[in-house]
């Protein structure tokens, strides 16, 4: 089933999606980070919400 682009979050709340452009808006806007520092927290920590949060400090 395809996302429904009408749906503002993600999909799964406890991970992070960052090929997903509707996702990277609301992490970005969640985290106060911008896409760049979302997508290297990403690649840094994995894709849970946690780690991410984790590694930046949040």
């Amino acid at each position: 089933m395809a996302d429904n682009l009408n749906n503002r979050g993600p999909q799964d709340r406890s991970r992070i999606n960052v090929n997903e452009s509707h996702e990277l808006r609301y992490w970005t806007q969640t985290f106060n980070v911008t896409e760049a520092k979302l997508r290297s927290a990403v690649a840094a920590a994995g894709v849970s919400v946690d780690k991410v949060r984790h590694y930046l400090g949040k």
